[in-house]
């Protein structure tokens, strides 16, 4: 009787086990920037680890939407409620899009599968010029005129808001110039056109290496942990904070997946059991080392908190900055 009453739930756990859900069609990842952003370099990184380690019974298919500042993307997945064939990468733009838009979209219309990183954000000038600290680039400024420029990714996105954040912070005034991406601001910068920017550091890295950009400091509350030369003899973790250099303002960045709405748990766990799987590799350690990622993972009710606070976070800076869209 014992063996049989064994037999039985183990053919349970089997059934159980057999019945848990899987795609059934290829899976659109959902990117709301152009091609070659740091966004997009996720997307495909995560596409061809479950590629290579056969992650998935389905094929992952990026699908790059930049319109609307990431706005038509985030639309597109509002739209697809309850299809688990569908998934968004994501960063600050989840709220900040909303919040300095009329988009009636928010990041609770999705499911949240999962954080994966924070992206750093460094203070970057050009290679030859002569600010040796972030204290440097600021007394330059006190008295520039016309006023010292500024470049980042887009508008009222987050080098907007950096820049705001340290003119407000030191006192000074900054011109800020959004460019359609962050690759762009740093040949910007290489060039000459504008007096610093505040990329990411996979935005800048190529500069670096070669010679025509370099980093100031990076505004987060700890120093970058990766310690292998990346350019000029120096590592990410050799790049001094912000705050060691007299400026209070940290920003980081979430970088995450979510799905549509109204998909069941099981869908759910599926993606959560994927991302778990590929952060586990060697080839997704190497794609963070290689941008300078802050691992964080989250997941849950975890993941659930973070976006809550972060959103909060975000509305009052935006709210200071005067981003925020009026009714």
């Amino acid at each position: 009787m014992k063996a049989f009453a064994l037999a039985a739930l183990a053919c349970v756990g089997l059934s159980t086990a057999a019945s848990a859900w899987e795609p059934t069609k290829p899976i659109e990842v959902v990117v709301p920037f152009g091609p070659g952003g740091a966004s997009d370099q996720m997307a495909r990184t995560i596409q061809g680890i479950a590629q290579k380690h056969n992650l998935s019974p389905q094929p992952l298919v990026v699908v790059n939407k930049p319109a609307a500042t990431g706005g038509e993307a985030m639309m597109d997945i509002q739209k697809s409620v309850r299809d688990p064939h569908k998934l968004l990468t994501t960063s600050s733009g989840i709220y900040m899009t909303p919040l300095s838009t009329k988009i009636r979209v928010n990041w609770r219309d999705f499911t949240p599968v999962g954080m994966l990183a924070q992206d750093e954000f460094l203070v970057w000038v050009k290679n030859d010029a002569p600010y040796k600290t972030v204290q440097d680039l600021v007394a330059e400024a006190k008295t520039a005129s016309p006023a010292l420029k500024i470049g980042g990714g887009g508008s009222k996105r987050e080098d907007d808001l950096i820049v705001f954040s340290i003119a407000n912070e030191t006192g000074v005034k900054l011109t800020y110039i959004p460019y359609k991406s962050g690759g762009e601001a740093s040949t910007q910068l290489a060039g000459g056109h504008v007096a610093a920017d505040t990329n990411n550091p996979s935005e800048d890295v190529a500069n670096w290496r070669g010679g025509q950009t370099r980093p100031l400091c990076v505004l987060s509350p700890k120093r970058i942990a990766y310690k292998a030369k990346v350019a000029s003899d120096m590592s990410w973790s050799d790049v001094p904070t912000c705050s060691e250099q007299g400026l209070n303002f940290a920003y980081n960045m979430l970088r995450g997946i979510f799905m549509p709405g109204d998909v069941t748990e099981e869908q759910k766990a599926f993606y959560v059991d994927l991302l778990k799987k590929v952060a586990e590799t060697p080839e997704w350690k190497e794609y963070l080392e290689r941008n300078a990622l802050l691992p964080d993972m989250r997941f849950g009710k975890d993941f659930e908190d973070f976006l809550t606070s972060d959103e909060a976070k975000h509305k009052e800076l935006m709210a200071k900055a005067g981003f925020l869209a009026t009714n």
